[in-house]
């Protein structure tokens, strides 16, 4: 399976500036084993989206963290992205909207 899975608020407390944010260790060990177990996984961020700063200069830094903080992944991205399944702080499936 194909997941994606948001950065802020989901891997990390999304409180205080982007490069002090503290990682959630356990919710990234249990991402990891999914791509342990041979899952495709794709971290996806928003980051740089309204300060308009953009992925240029926010790639660098959540690079930097994904390694810092072990995360094991396929691919960085700064768009929307397909998936079979979205692990995010923000999400609500259509089923329970409606």
């Amino acid at each position: 399976m194909k997941y994606v899975v948001d950065i802020d608020g989901t891997i990390c407390k999304e409180v205080g500036s982007v490069i002090g944010r503290t990682p959630y260790i356990d919710r990234i060990n249990q991402i990891n084993k999914l791509y342990d177990e041979g899952h495709t996984i794709v971290y996806m961020t928003a980051r740089g989206l309204h300060s308009g700063k953009g992925e240029a200069y926010y790639r660098p830094i959540t690079e930097k963290q994904l390694k810092l903080w072990g995360c094991k992944y396929h691919e960085l991205s700064f768009k929307n992205h397909d998936a079979d399944l979205f692990i995010d702080d923000k999400a609500i499936s259509a089923k329970d909207f409606f």
